[in-house]
């Protein structure tokens, strides 16, 4: 039987590895964001980090399974924030505004959102087939915007047989395609496209395109 003193002698241990991992996991995130999967090295995450390498082995198995916790914790942190937003209590049409806004403003301030995604893009999700929880998470961001797009439905707002999924896509591939691909963008069309006139008229742009396509 464990006895209390060393339940408690235990508790620090266990704050500490709570602390190593996320660290890791910030230093992980950072190096993968700037260097892709392939070009992201243990040895840099573990100066990142001021953590021994064997550290990471021990917590996280091998590179491909660290960088697969780190884009499982970056598809919760967003779909977390999602939720918050709470979209099933407003308006339909204000609720599909506000998703693409929240949209825009979480790739323009998560730059390293847009980085890790498509360095597993290029690793043809490898990685991410081997989750367990991704499809967990995403299920309950479909299912919200089913229940938005059924309310603005029912009230005459919306027409029928939008797909939530298709939709979505459409929302994150706006906003994603334009900050992946500013400076070839800028280049072609000779326009500082991240300035802000040029980045407040592309959300405005954005959430016309949504609302138009799915009202009446």
């Amino acid at each position: 039987m464990t006895s209390s003193k060393d339940s408690t002698a235990a508790l620090p241990r266990s704050r500490d590895a709570d602390r190593s991992q996320l660290a890791i996991l910030a230093a992980a995130r950072e190096e993968f964001s700037e260097h892709g999967f392939a070009g992201g090295r243990v040895d840099r995450i573990a100066e990142r980090a001021d953590m021994n390498k064997r550290l990471i082995y021990y917590y996280f198995g091998n590179k491909d399974d660290l960088f697969l916790a780190v884009l499982e914790g970056t598809y919760a942190d967003i779909r977390t924030a999602e939720q918050k937003l709470r979209l099933t209590e407003i308006d339909p049409v204000e609720a599909i505004r506000q998703l693409v806004s929240f949209t825009w403003h979480y790739h323009v301030d998560h730059p390293e959102f847009i980085s890790l995604l498509s360095s597993e893009n290029l690793q043809r999700a490898e990685h991410l087939k081997r989750s367990s929880r991704i499809r967990e998470m995403n299920s309950p961001l479909v299912q919200l915007l089913d229940t938005v797009l059924e309310r603005g439905r029912r009230d005459g707002l919306f027409r029928a047989g939008i797909d939530p999924v298709q939709l979505y896509v459409s929302i994150a591939s706006l906003c994603y395609f334009y900050l992946s691909n500013n400076h070839t963008l800028s280049t072609i069309f000779g326009r500082n496209l991240r300035a802000p006139k040029a980045m407040a008229q592309r959300l405005s742009h954005m959430i016309d395109m949504v609302l138009g396509y799915v009202m009446h």
